[in-house]
Formats: structure tokens, C-alpha cells, sequence
């Protein structure tokens, strides 16, 4: 193909993800309503995977904390290999039965919190193995495949199964696979982080303000909110040193 046939050909393709994500909204609904009970008592939240979907759960639980100020314990993911597998794979480390619960062993899992295993062929042995010992020790179970009737999806309360079927280069799952459990994995954190009362209509109002452009951004959500002028959601912010505390001190000083 041409470089324009090449791009336009993928580019379609990548249809068949939202496509998929969008069969298996039901599944992920049912594990939302499941799972936001048990993080306002306090459960955590916890993501494993080899290789690309490591990653991508990686990804979700590192945004979590600056997006909507939780506790980086509350989310936390975890990749076959440790950290030095998000730069390069480590041969064989997927292969591991046991490794997931031994990475996860650190956080001291107990049965208030959560499991999603993601994997996208649904049999990778590091993903199944913690899924495993967190049914054994009364977690929640969920995962994130592509693949139907996989042992996975057999093994957990909430299997999530995203049919994205055969991928541009074949066999590499970091492209529609990769896709849709990015979609999936937004889905879940981010409406589970609403349900939790970190937005306001649709502001991040408990992000950190810990760059120029966030505190920025901060400053236009204060505007929004209250009507000040932007000198005054400034020094609010300022002061307050949260988007959310800076509302209500303004909205307060309004009612006294």
C-alpha cells in the first residue's frame, strides 16, 4: 500500500474498537456500580497486565491523582516485569503464575478492594494468576479482554470482553486491542471518579494545580463557578491552593 492507503486503511480499522467497546457498555456499567460502593468505604483499586495493556493500566492509575486529587494509593497499577517494563519488555516475565501477587503482595491487598486484569488474548498467565489468588483472598474481580471465551473472562466476577477481531499487522494487539482498553479503561476511572464527587458539572474541580497551565486552568473553573473576575479566582486559588476549595470559600463569603 501507499503511505496514504496505509494510514486511511487504519484509520478505518480502527472503527471496529469503538465498535467493540460499545457492545460491552452493559458489562461495564454492571462493574461500575459494583465497584463505587466499595471505594467510598475505602477499597482501592488495583490494574495488572504484560506488555502493552501493563501499561495502559499504568497510564490510568498515574492520571488519576493529578486529574482528580485521590490518594495515588487509591489507584494503582501494576506490569509483568516491574517499572522497567514500561520502557522495555522483559522476556518471559508474563509467563509468571505467581508474579502478579507477588507485585500486588507490597500494597497489602484486602477483600474491600479491586482486581482488573487486563489482557488482551485473555490467557496471560501473570494476569490469570492474580486474578486468581484475589478471588481466593475475596476481591473484586474484573478484566479487560478481546478475546471471547477466554480463561480470564472465565475466572472473574466482572469480565469485560471488548471483541475487537483480527488487527491490521497481525497479532499485534497493540493496535485495536490496545485501543479499546484504553476506551474501556476510561470509561471505568473516570465515571467511577464522578460517582466518587471529584467533578463539578464537568470541572475537575479536585485536580492540583501543579503546573502553569493547570493553575490556569484552575483560574477559568473558579470564574465559571462564581462569576469573580479572574484577579480574584486567582489570589483564591492562591490562597485556597484547590480549585474546589476556592469555590466554596468565594460561594461562603457571597452567602455570609
Amino acid at each position: 500500500m501507499s503511505v496514504g492507503a496505509l494510514i486511511g486503511n487504519m484509520h478505518l480499522q480502527t472503527q471496529n474498537a469503538f465498535d467493540a467497546v460499545g457492545s460491552c457498555l452493559p458489562e461495564v456499567q454492571g462493574f461500575v456500580e459494583a465497584l463505587v460502593p466499595r471505594m467510598k468505604n475505602g477499597g482501592r483499586l488495583f490494574y495488572i497486565g504484560a506488555g502493552t495493556s501493563g501499561r495502559l493500566g499504568i497510564l490510568d492509575a498515574s492520571e488519576c491523582p493529578p486529574t482528580f486529587g485521590v490518594d495515588p494509593d487509591s489507584v494503582q497499577g501494576y506490569i509483568a516485569g516491574g517499572d522497567g517494563a514500561l520502557r522495555a519488555a522483559v522476556e518471559g516475565a508474563e509467563d509468571d503464575l505467581e508474579g502478579a501477587w507477588h507485585d500486588l503482595e507490597e500494597a497489602h491487598p484486602n477483600s474491600n478492594d479491586t482486581l482488573i486484569g487486563i489482557a488482551s488474548s485473555g490467557r496471560t498467565p501473570y494476569v490469570i494468576g492474580g486474578i486468581q489468588r484475589a478471588n481466593e483472598k475475596g476481591l473484586l474481580t474484573a478484566c479487560i479482554t478481546c478475546n471471547p471465551s477466554s480463561d480470564l473472562g472465565e475466572i472473574c466476577n466482572h469480565p469485560i470482553v471488548a471483541i475487537t477481531g483480527p488487527e491490521f499487522i497481525t497479532g499485534s494487539t497493540r493496535l485495536n486491542a490496545g485501543t479499546a482498553t484504553k476506551l474501556v479503561l476510561n470509561l471505568i476511572s473516570t465515571s467511577v471518579m464522578i460517582q466518587l464527587g471529584h467533578v463539578q458539572g464537568s470541572s475537575m474541580v479536585d485536580m492540583k494545580p501543579s503546573n502553569t497551565k493547570l493553575v490556569e486552568r484552575g483560574v477559568r473553573m473558579i470564574e465559571m463557578a462564581t462569576g469573580v473576575s479572574t484577579l480574584e479566582a486567582s489570589a483564591a486559588l492562591s490562597a485556597c491552593g484547590s480549585v474546589r476549595k476556592a469555590i466554596d470559600k468565594i460561594k461562603g463569603n457571597a452567602h455570609a
